[in-house]
């Protein structure tokens, strides 16, 4: 593969053989392969076991971390820890990008190369993805998500970037706080509408294996988390309504926030990036989120100049550790 395209997925998993031999499929058939793949299997008690050691055979750029079950399953830090221990089995160095990856998606044979592609076009996007759409009894539809973020299925990072932001905090809402600590170091995050970017979930977003309702209330405690005003809550909770099922999408992330306000929940340490949220969160209501977007990327250009330089330097070939063998 070309030196500056070696990219690194880390798949976190949990009793997902329902869904994860379709991921397999998918990243076997890009047509740019990863350079490794580390799947951290953390405590399936299904036949994913199974699964990864069959894969892990028939493809060499495969790594499976197994952990026998019994681990207690904590949704957002445990994934984020799940995804540390992969990390800690690679030498990061040797890697020009970095993504963690679901176990429950689908998508196109030139999903990475063409994301590789955008990534090469702008020095300055940290991290992006496609957007995430269900195919189910109501069709195909489209998750929504905004365009200041990648996907939390699906996060694709230049390694760069990824290092700068210290990686993902272990706090639930790691997915949406890693955005705007991208911002803050200069860098683009984002999502984009694109043919070959476009990603099958195979399981719903927001929810979770306690049930919808549960999941959206987890959503709501994670708004808080992050210091998301009421009044933005309430607008987020109002346009999920829109969303089958009908009201109860925006009602349970609108319950979840005021169960953690009431409760007196813990908000995420980082004063600097919760006030940079509410900043964001702000001028979205007040300027539309697509004007806001551009305008912060246009202040990120202006400000960091030298990536551009940086980056066309890059474009030669450059000397890296050799990729150790799994």
């Amino acid at each position: 593969m070309p030196d500056s395209r070696r990219y690194l997925l880390i798949t976190p998993c949990r009793d997902e053989a329902d869904y994860i031999r379709r991921t397999l499929a998918s990243v076997a058939s890009q047509t740019t392969l990863p350079a490794k793949w580390v799947i951290v299997d953390d405590g399936s008690t299904d036949a994913t076991p199974q699964i990864l050691t069959e894969a892990a055979a028939a493809y060499s750029f495969i790594q499976v971390i197994r952990f026998e079950p019994g681990r207690p399953r904590s949704v957002g830090p445990g994934v984020i820890q799940a995804f540390n221990e992969g990390l800690a089995a690679v030498n990061l160095d040797q890697y020009d990008y970095v993504c963690k990856l679901d176990a429950d998606l689908e998508f196109g044979p030139r999903y990475f190369e063409r994301l590789m592609e955008v990534f090469e076009a702008d020095p300055w996007l940290g991290t992006c993805s496609g957007k995430t759409y269900l195919n189910d009894k109501h069709g195909e539809r489209e998750e929504h998500i905004g365009d200041e973020n990648s996907h939390g299925c699906a996060k694709f990072y230049r390694t760069e970037c990824f290092r700068e932001i210290g990686g993902f905090v272990p706090y639930l809402g790691w997915d949406g706080i890693d955005g705007h600590k991208c911002r803050l170091q200069g860098w683009k995050a984002t999502s984009l509408y694109d043919p070959e970017l476009k990603i099958l979930h195979l399981r719903r977003m927001g929810s979770s294996h306690l049930g919808f309702w549960h999941g959206r209330k987890r959503w709501g405690r994670y708004k808080h988390f992050i210091g998301s005003s009421w009044y933005y809550v309430l607008a987020a909770s109002v346009f999920r309504m829109r969303e089958i099922p009908y009201v109860v999408s925006g009602l349970g992330i609108m319950v979840g926030y005021l169960q953690a306000v009431l409760s007196g929940a813990e908000r995420y340490e980082d004063v600097a990036c919760r006030e940079e949220i509410r900043r964001f969160e702000r001028d979205c209501l007040l300027r539309r989120k697509s004007r806001t977007l551009a305008d912060y990327h246009t202040r990120i250009e202006q400000a960091h100049p030298e990536r551009l330089a940086m980056h066309q330097r890059r474009r030669r070939p450059l000397e890296r550790p050799a990729l150790a063998d799994a």
